[in-house]
């Protein structure tokens, strides 16, 4: 009997952000991000590529629910978060990028930017924002 063993399809918890357990490097945040429902699952693909493209040897891993990625040695810079009606990127120090991205925090130093899915988020902003945000020692939250 053939089948596609015991791999169970994500858990979409509230907003649909998929469940997928703490884990280090890529394979996790590829299982996250083919989990993304509808438009999301493009713009997580897209931007996944635009921080590998930006900085190469990005180090990757899955907490708390989302994938976060960092520079070894520095810690994490930036992750993503699946809500009902926008995906929110998370910069962990974001108040030091310039221009600082648009949504402020509770935290001084996070800024948020979300993308809805009417959106075309400008690349060239993000791509400059992700190298800024690499080059600063990020949280090491782990």
């Amino acid at each position: 009997m053939a089948g596609n063993g015991n791999k169970k399809e994500p858990v979409l918890l509230s907003g649909g952000n998929p469940q997928i357990a703490k884990a280090d490097g890529d394979e996790p945040v590829q299982e996250y991000i083919s989990a993304m429902p509808g438009w999301k699952r493009d713009a997580g693909k897209r931007l996944d590529e635009l921080i590998e493209k930006t900085v190469p040897e990005v180090r990757k891993a899955v907490r708390w629910n989302s994938p976060f990625y960092g520079v070894e040695g520095q810690g994490w810079f930036i992750s993503f978060h699946c809500f009902t009606k926008y995906i929110k990127i998370t910069f962990l120090n974001g108040s030091s990028l310039d221009p600082p991205p648009p949504v402020e925090s509770k935290h001084e130093e996070v800024r948020y930017f979300h993308i809805y899915e009417e959106d075309e988020f400008d690349e060239e902003q993000m791509a400059d924002w992700i190298a800024q945000a690499s080059d600063i020692p990020g949280e090491d939250l782990f």
